[in-house]
């Protein structure tokens, strides 16, 4: 079997990734005649490798871009690396209709530190939160299969807890005005079981600010009974002589504007 008849077998059947492994094996090749044969594919935009040992079949409609788009092989890599995910933060509002833009980088959600991808124009960033594997998630279909991604609710926790990676609180703000539409109270509440409390305190504050009090009775009762110290807003500003919001026991050390 040549490496193009191989490919094409594979989008016969529906696949659109391969570990080097599979390849080698169906080829009947090792070494540099292996090699050789994947780098012919690769210079003819045919296959890209996101991902050391794993590689997509590149269709012609995403050849310009050098690399399938993430949501579609991230399943697959993921499955090949053995490892649990769910596409969070501004993809996650992305897919839930909430991102005023398309997020210039894919950002998933995994159990540890992982070096991103950059495949063409395609980026991948990984994000590390230890007890991931708890967090609720949905599948959303894709041309290529399902995508894991985070519920509303557990997205806009990840958006305040990570918000460095999502564009600053200003961004946070806006996102949540379309996010909170689609969020439940209860499962709010719920979710603040599995974060830091200052998550809670600088969501609570921000649902508040954009006019989402309905959704956060549960959350404010939640912060109470835990009794937290007062947490500042924006964590790396300074707090001195600043207001402290009573509710959610937050020191409101930086201005936020939703753009709506």
């Amino acid at each position: 079997m040549s490496a193009r008849t191989f490919i094409l077998d594979l989008v016969s059947r529906g696949r659109c990734c391969f570990s080097a492994k599979e390849a080698s094996i169906a080829l009947g090749l090792s070494g540099p005649a292996f090699r050789a044969a994947l780098r012919r594919l690769r210079e003819k935009g045919e296959i890209a490798m996101p991902y050391r040992g794993f590689h997509v079949i590149v269709s012609p409609e995403f050849r310009s871009a050098g690399c399938l788009p993430a949501a579609h092989f991230i399943p697959a890599l993921m499955e090949h690396l053995g490892e649990k995910y769910y596409a969070g933060l501004l993809s996650a509002a992305e897919y839930h209709g909430a991102a005023h833009q398309r997020p210039q980088v894919f950002q998933v959600v995994t159990a540890r530190n992982k070096a991103g991808i950059s495949c063409g124009q395609v980026r991948v960033e990984f994000i590390a939160r230890k007890n991931m594997d708890r967090i609720p998630v949905v599948d959303f279909k894709t041309p290529r299969g399902y995508l894991r991604i985070s519920t509303p609710a557990a997205t806009a926790f990840d958006l305040v807890g990570y918000s460095q990676h999502a564009a600053g609180l200003d961004h946070v703000a806006t996102i949540l005005v379309e996010l909170s539409e689609k969020m439940d109270a209860a499962e709010l509440q719920r979710l603040a079981e599995l974060s830091p409390i200052a998550w809670a305190q600088r969501l609570g504050w921000l649902l508040d600010l954009v006019g989402k009090r309905s959704l956060t009775e549960g959350l404010a009762a939640y912060v109470s009974r835990k009794k937290p110290v007062s947490t500042p807003l924006v964590p790396s500003l300074p707090v001195a002589g600043l207001g402290r919001d009573k509710r959610w026991r937050v020191l409101v050390n930086a201005q936020v504007e939703a753009d709506i």
